[in-house]
């Protein structure tokens, strides 16, 4: 299997688990913080190991690849309402 398709995989799985935790009745919100926080002990343990920890620029350079996931996200989303003829509501909430 690709890399992509391990991703999507992945990514997918996560979700999963995301929408099981919602409908056991926690708020999207605290899922969704636990995820990010779960993303961030991982990443850390990958990059660091289970000891280390990042330090200012290990931190910057993680921060900046979620932003690009993140953008990456949105760009999707936008062109995917454009392909099918509906607009897409912004919020910066």
């Amino acid at each position: 299997m690709a890399a992509a398709e391990q991703k999507i995989e992945c990514v997918n799985r996560f979700i999963e688990l995301a929408n099981t935790m919602a409908n056991e009745g926690k708020s999207r919100e605290v899922v969704s913080s636990g995820l990010m926080t779960a993303c961030a002990v991982y990443a850390t343990f990958v990059v660091t190991g289970n000891a280390g920890a990042l330090k200012g620029s290990g931190v910057e350079k993680l921060a900046n690849l979620f932003s690009e996931e993140l953008e990456a996200v949105q760009r999707a989303k936008i062109e995917q309402a454009k392909s099918e003829g509906r607009e897409v509501p912004a919020s910066s909430e």
